[in-house]
C-alpha cells in the first residue's frame, strides 16, 4: 500500500508542515508546484530530499491561488487549465531531473481535486495535460470520480486514493472542510482507519455507515495537526497488519 503526503506547500519564508520528517515515513510525495503553494527553492529542496530517500515524486497541481491555498474553486476555460497544469508539471519535472529522478504521477490539489471529481471540463483539462506531457504518468484521484472515468477512457493509469485523516460522508465523498468531522486528528484513529482501508477496503463514514474504499494509495495531509505522529503510527500499524508501504509507481 502506498502512503502519500502533500509536501512543499510552504512559500518564501513560511513553512507548512514538516517535509523532512514526513519524507522519512511516506512512500510518495505530492509536491506543490508553485500555484497553490510552494516556490522554486521549496520545490528544489523537497525534490532533493525525496530523491535521496527513494520517495516517488508526484506533481500536486492546483489552481493559481496562493492567497486561498488553492481551496477556492475557479472557473477555467478548458485550454487555460490544461496549459497551467502542463506548466506546473514541467516546472516540477525540471527540479526532479537535477536529482536524477522525474515526476512519477499527477495529483490535483484542493478545490481542483474536488472540481475534477464532478466537472467534466476541468477533469478533461487534467487528462489532456497528462496525455500531452507524458501518457505514462498515472493520475492519483478519488475512485469513481469524473477524472478517474475520463482518464481511464483516455488510456491513462488511474490510482484510487483514500484519506485516513479526513471524514467521509455516506455517499463516499469527503466531509467539507467547513463542516464538523472534516478532519481526523487523533493519530491512533488515523492509523486504524488506514489499516481498515488497506485490509478490509472499507471506511466508516461520519454517520457510522460502512462504505467501500478500495484504494491503492492512502493520503496523510502534511498540514494537519499531528501529521508526523499520525504518519509514523500508520506506517507501523500497516507493517503490524502485514501490509508493506511501497510506492504505487
Amino acid at each position: 500500500m502506498d502512503l502519500n503526503a502533500d509536501l512543499g506547500e510552504g512559500f518564501g519564508i513560511w513553512r507548512l508542515g514538516d517535509d523532512d520528517a514526513l519524507l522519512d515515513l511516506v512512500t510518495s510525495a505530492n509536491v506543490a508546484c508553485g500555484f497553490h503553494g510552494g516556490d522554486p527553492s521549496t520545490m528544489r529542496r523537497v525534490c532533493a530530499a525525496a530523491a535521496d530517500r527513494g520517495v516517488a515524486i508526484g506533481a500536486q497541481v492546483g489552481y493559481r491561488d496562493l492567497a486561498g491555498f488553492g481551496r477556492r474553486r475557479i472557473e477555467y476555460a478548458f485550454t487555460e487549465l490544461r496549459d497551467e497544469v502542463t506548466y506546473q508539471l514541467g516546472a516540477l519535472d525540471a527540479f526532479c531531473r537535477l536529482f536524477r529522478t522525474q515526476v512519477r504521477y499527477l495529483k490535483p490539489h484542493g478545490a481542483l481535486y474536488h472540481a475534477a471529481a464532478v466537472d467534466e471540463s476541468q477533469a478533461a483539462a487534467l487528462v489532456a495535460a497528462v496525455s500531452g506531457y507524458d501518457d505514462q504518468l498515472p493520475i492519483l484521484c478519488a475512485p469513481g470520480s469524473k477524472l478517474a472515468q475520463l482518464a481511464v477512457g483516455a488510456g491513462l493509469r488511474v490510482v484510487a486514493e483514500g484519506f485516513a485523516d479526513r471524514g467521509y460522508l455516506s455517499n463516499g465523498s469527503l466531509v467539507p472542510r467547513t463542516a464538523l468531522g472534516a478532519l481526523v486528528t487523533d493519530p491512533e484513529e488515523v492509523a486504524a482507519r488506514a489499516v481498515r482501508m488497506a485490509t478490509e477496503r472499507t471506511v466508516v463514514a461520519v454517520d457510522g455507515t460502512v462504505i467501500p474504499c478500495a484504494v491503492g494509495s492512502i493520503c496523510l495531509h502534511g498540514d494537519t495537526p499531528g501529521a508526523v505522529a499520525s504518519a509514523a503510527l500508520v506506517r507501523a500499524a500497516l507493517l503490524d497488519a502485514g501490509v508493506t508501504p511501497k510506492p504505487f509507481v
